[in-house]
């Protein structure tokens, strides 16, 4: 685990980036935009790239869905959507359902956590 401070609510585990293209917008419009999304409680982090209008969002998978966040979009700026971006897109969905399937999983046989400690035999020790 690294040492770097995540906002309150995000598990680093959990935590993905998502790149949006969006259309051009008018500046004044995306910081609105970025302001409402800020509020999230599980959101990480935000940013908006102007000369490539690509959103970039950093959020905890298992709490928040990017279906949620790009209908928070919709209500002031528009998603480019072109071929790559309905792969994109159905892949981010792919892999946000797979961490929040992931999370309640139990591991089996020799993934599983050991309680006490391991004892090594000596030379003459048997099993």
């Amino acid at each position: 685990m690294s040492d770097k401070k995540y906002r309150l609510g995000v598990a680093e585990i959990n935590l993905v980036m998502r790149h949006l293209k969006l259309e051009p917008v008018v500046p004044c419009d995306m910081q609105v935009v970025i302001a409402q999304i800020d509020q999230l409680y599980d959101l990480d982090a935000n940013s908006f790239e102007e000369k490539l209008h690509i959103m970039t969002i950093a959020y905890d998978a298992l709490r928040v869905c990017l279906v949620g966040i790009v209908g928070l979009l919709k209500h002031t700026v528009e998603i480019s959507y072109h071929l790559g971006t309905y792969f994109k897109e159905g892949y981010y969905k792919f892999l946000d359902q797979n961490v929040k399937d992931s999370a309640g999983y139990e591991p089996w046989s020799c993934h599983k956590r050991l309680s006490g400690r391991w004892v090594y035999p000596n030379n003459g020790d048997k099993l």
